[in-house]
């Protein structure tokens, strides 16, 4: 099994964090394998073996609103794909293939992943430029931010795309509808604006429902109930009018109202159903 522990700093190396081991024959020994179970095997032992490298990349995106463990994660799926992609043929040295493999994952996830509202490509870029500007250009005397003009005229930007960058991070993380923001006592909760739902609308719907059942009623049982309802008559008028008792006339109009409450709970069912 090729020998993947680390080796001692060389002075043809600009930097050596002490975590870039000598894998190259394991490499070499990986592309004459064919697929299979110890190709997979030594694949892994090289990844291990570079572990500490993708997490000190990924420690370079601290404090931006993930966590540490997660970047992490992030990190050595990175590593992963990057020696699985690698290619020693090609001359390049691993490091070179794999840096920036890796924390072009690390950047995708906080592009793609971590925005609460989906914000455009472009947009995020401008955010970028923006923010750069901002450490570039430095506090003014007095401790002013740097202005839209100034921003535009260091970067290249108009003033639209200037704005634009700017107002950009408040998608990244979405508010709670319960949160109140600003800390004025005369400030409220985000779902004191939004409307309720109006009452009168149940009204109009049942109100719509009913009225092809009162059609199909017979002609004496929608009398009564036209009387009863809309001309807000007593039942005792009702049956003088109609000469029949006062029971009768209840008895009618409880068993007509049952019948049409049955049938608008089947249609709603129904309509539910389909």
């Amino acid at each position: 099994m090729p020998d993947v522990r680390t080796h001692s700093p060389r002075s043809t190396r600009p930097r050596d964090y002490g975590d870039t081991p000598d894998t190259a024959a394991a490499f070499r020994r990986i592309a004459a394998l064919p697929d299979g179970p110890e190709r997979s095997a030594l694949r892994q032992e090289v990844a291990c073996a570079w572990m500490p490298m993708a997490v000190r990349l990924a420690r370079r995106f601290r404090h931006r609103g993930e966590t540490f463990e997660d970047l992490k994660q992030v990190a050595q799926l990175g590593l992963v794909k990057a020696v699985s992609r690698f290619d020693p043929s090609l001359g390049t040295a691993f490091p070179s293939f794999a840096i920036p493999t890796i924390l072009g994952e690390v950047k995708r996830h906080f592009r793609d992943d971590l925005w609460g509202v989906h914000v455009p490509r472009r947009v995020q870029e401008l955010r970028s430029l923006v923010r750069s500007a901002g450490h570039g250009l430095g506090s003014s005397p007095g401790g002013r931010e740097p202005s839209v003009p100034e921003i535009a005229a260091y970067t290249g930007l108009t003033e639209a795309e200037v704005r634009l960058g700017q107002g950009a991070p408040a998608s990244f993380t979405a508010l709670s509808m319960d949160a109140v923001p600003g800390r004025s006592v005369h400030s409220h909760p985000l779902t004191d604006p939004l409307g309720a739902m109006e009452p009168g609308f149940d009204q109009v719907v049942n109100r719509e429902s009913l009225r092809p059942l009162l059609r199909a009623l017979p002609e004496r049982e929608r009398q009564i109930l036209y009387m009863r309802f809309f001309c807000e008559m007593t039942q005792d008028r009702i049956g003088l009018q109609l000469g029949v008792s006062q029971t009768h006339v209840s008895r009618l109009i409880t068993r007509t109202c049952a019948r049409l409450r049955r049938q608008v709970m089947a249609d709603a069912h129904g309509t539910s159903r389909r």
